[in-house]
């Protein structure tokens, strides 16, 4: 450099991990390229109709969400994170491929059989990739060295950073491309993205740090419990008996914890196993395999106590949609923005958001709070859900204002006349919930990633999506019900409807569910090393 000086190397696991970051970009822009105007192919191309093509697209999406949890135990048990990333990447690819050939080659008889197929193909690919790559990416970084754990930290950030702006270039760059250009091209430019992911991948292989694969975790749980069961009669479980402290080579010991002291009675050496010529797994488990399952139920409660977040999450896709459509969507004077495209507000606030939390927050809150992250992940996620109540306030007071002057103009019932509201009274609600998703969801990713068993990160990478897929369904439920109390508060006329209502049902039903995810937190253990 000119001055003389040197520009600092990046160092640790940052040199591998960017290249992950870059896959990370690379398959949520192909994944929302497909996802977020499908519902437009399926209907205008396939010609379903709008309910069947919802359900369709609700299944696909559903099993979406599930099938990380099979990628992530085969990634766990068996293959090992890198070569499920790589063979669920070329599965990936081959279904966008076919998505391609479905858009211009293949019979229209023929079409939405090999539609689904490809679909389908997209969702292994992507339950093998989505949780492997998140979990691969930490799994840079060495957890004991103080700098590079600190760096752990601010690469949770940098990764919804890659995850919003992937997402957010599809729905612009993409569904206009499929819109106005057609849908071989709009399909395909997914797919090269995905091919361009995939190579970058390889291209980093030789910097890549690899953590063996370490058996079946569901095995190692089972082999506690039964452990446990076969020791329920002993009287202590800890005093004047010798426990089993010799874990394998390469594991990390836990510490000692006094929950669930029931499960302590497997790490037990008794008579019988000091009598026995070898060790019986079923009989006699570690004390960090006693403490992984520990770690495994202290973390049910906080997956549980996240779930009204996920439905709140689901409203910029649905309501918040609905409700942009009925308003002045003119941005500026000659432009108008398609209601749908809105969403996009929400991942660019996260964009713009994230770079301030991690070079700005956190480190005047490290000088205040004395933690290397600035605040705990809990604390973080709490900040989240706290965010998501004040979005739904908002939400319900703008469509208090909305409904109000769709009476006042005399258009409650003309379900298709535009209300003389700006949209821009609506953007208040999406940036909120991007804030919201910089705490929350980025405290979700880093949470099930550090406090999971060594041997079970992807299962934890699954486990925080399986959150916003449940959130889903739950979702539904909650609509079921307010729709059998009162049909006209969610009514298909917007103008004639109560949507404000169910909005003010989500608040509450939000801040019922912060209190116990506060009350859950405070009880909640960290996971700690034998020293």
């Amino acid at each position: 450099m000119a001055d003389g000086t040197q520009r600092k190397p990046l160092t640790g696991g940052w040199r591998s991990s960017i290249y992950l970051i870059g896959v990370e970009v690379g398959e949520r822009f192909a994944y929302y390229g497909v996802s977020g105007n499908l519902i437009t192919y399926m209907t205008n191309i396939m010609h379903d109709s709008t309910v069947v093509a919802a359900k369709n697209i609700n299944v696909w999406s559903g099993v979406s969400t599930l099938l990380p949890f099979f990628g992530a135990f085969v990634a766990d048990s068996y293959l090992g994170r890198y070569t499920t990333i790589l063979f669920s990447s070329l599965i990936y690819l081959l279904g966008l491929i076919n998505l391609v050939l479905v858009a211009t080659v293949i019979n229209p008889r023929l079409r939405k059989f090999f539609l689904f197929i490809s679909l389908y193909l997209v969702s292994i690919g992507q339950g093998g990739h989505k949780p492997c790559v998140q979990a691969f990416g930490a799994d840079q970084f060495d957890e004991e060295s103080v700098e590079e754990k600190k760096a752990k930290n601010s690469f949770f950030n940098w990764w919804y950073f890659g995850i919003c702006s992937g997402a957010a270039s599809a729905l612009v760059f993409v569904i206009y491309v499929q819109d106005n250009v057609g849908w071989g091209v709009g399909f395909g430019i997914p797919a090269i993205s995905m091919a361009f992911s995939l190579l970058l991948f390889l291209w980093g292989r030789r910097s890549y740090r690899q953590r063996a694969p370490a058996g079946s975790p569901l095995t190692r749980i089972a082999q506690v419990l039964v452990a446990a069961a076969r020791k329920r009669k002993l009287s202590s479980t800890r005093d004047n008996q010798g426990v089993d402290m010799e874990d394998p080579p390469g594991t990390r010991s836990l510490a000692h914890t006094n929950q669930f002291k029931f499960l302590d009675k497997a790490s037990i050496i008794d008579e019988q196993d000091e009598l026995s010529e070898s060790k019986n797994d079923w009989r006699l488990c570690t004390m960090t395999q006693v403490e992984e399952i520990k770690l495994l139920i202290r973390l049910i409660p906080i997956w549980l106590s996240c779930l009204m977040y996920a439905v709140v999450y689901t409203l910029g896709g649905t309501f918040f949609t609905k409700q942009s459509s009925t308003v002045d969507t003119h941005i500026f004077s000659s432009f108008k923005v398609p209601p749908a495209s809105l969403q996009v507000s929400t991942g660019l606030t996260a964009i713009i958001s994230l770079p301030i939390y991690d070079r700005l927050l956190v480190p005047t809150l490290r000088k205040i709070t004395k933690i290397p992250s600035g605040l705990t992940m809990l604390q973080r996620i709490g900040v989240g859900l706290f965010l998501s109540v004040i979005g739904m306030v908002v939400a319900a007071l703008v469509e208090m204002k909305r409904h109000r002057i769709a009476g006042e103009f005399g258009l409650i019932d003309q379900p298709k006349a535009t209300v003389p509201m700006s949209v821009w009274w609506l953007i208040p609600q999406y940036v909120i919930t991007g804030v919201s998703d910089v705490f929350t969801i980025v405290g979700l990713q880093e949470f099930f990633y550090d406090q999971m068993p060594d041997g079970m990160r992807s299962m934890g990478s699954a486990a925080y999506l399986s959150i916003f897929g449940v959130g889903s369904f739950l979702s539904s439920v909650v609509i079921a019900v307010v729709e059998k109390i009162n049909p006209k508060w969610l009514g298909n006329n917007l103008n004639d409807s109560h949507l404000d209502y169910y909005y003010w049902v989500l608040a509450g039903l939000s801040t019922l569910w912060l209190c116990l995810y506060m009350g859950v937190a405070k009880c909640f253990v960290y996971k700690q090393l034998q020293e």
